[in-house]
């Protein structure tokens, strides 16, 4: 089936199809130093899209200030980076996030702009996926899961257990890391999906 005149699949279809194929654990690289940013500096700018994600401990109390985020996620077609957030790291990510030559791709980023914008980040050449469906007649924004099942025909998998889990812990478990690695991993994937079918220029 032509993918440009194909309507969204729904959750029983997206659930039969194979699962996602995500990076390996060794292309997975988690940083919590500026030592261990300064080592992967050159792969990270020299790249010329980056997929984007971020995630934040949850608040469940009324009141209660959000924090996050806590996990910044950068992902290119090999690798993908998981920073633990800290001001130096901050400091670190800041030039690439707001360098206007590099892409930076995700989903629904409207509330991450936001919340890097209070930590004095302003982005810079970002592509909200989510927007950039209209093409096979669809008008809603677009989620990570739908986007990957109508161009790959692949299950993503999206635990809720895990994206509610803690994110400001300090050793995160496999799950968390294999989660966090998708986010940013797909987003590339489509981008240049998107990109072969000439619907991003």
């Amino acid at each position: 089936m032509n993918p440009l005149t194909s309507p969204l699949p729904s959750k029983e279809d997206i659930q039969k199809l194979p699962r996602f194929q995500n990076l390996t654990i060794k292309n997975i690289v988690v940083i919590g130093s500026l030592q261990q940013c300064q080592t992967i500096e050159n792969e990270i700018k020299n790249a010329d899209i980056l997929g984007f994600d971020s995630e934040s401990k949850p608040t469940f109390n009324k009141g209660e200030i959000q924090t996050g985020p806590h996990l910044i996620q950068l992902a290119t077609t090999e690798k993908a980076y998981l920073f633990q957030v800290s001001a130096e790291i901050l400091l670190f990510l800041k030039p690439i996030l707001e360098n206007p030559d590099q892409i930076k791709v995700g989903f629904g980023l409207k509330n991450d702009a936001h919340l890097f914008r209070k930590k004095g980040i302003e982005f810079k050449n970002i592509v909200d996926l989510s927007k950039c469906f209209s093409s096979f007649g669809i008008k809603n924004p677009v989620g990570i899961k739908n986007a990957m099942a109508l161009l790959f025909q692949v299950n993503f998998p999206k635990s809720k257990t895990i994206s509610t889990s803690n994110w400001a812990r300090k050793s995160l478990t496999q799950p968390q890391i294999e989660y966090a690695a998708a986010d940013a991993y797909a987003p590339v994937l489509i981008f240049k999906e998107l990109q072969r079918l000439a619907i991003i220029h």
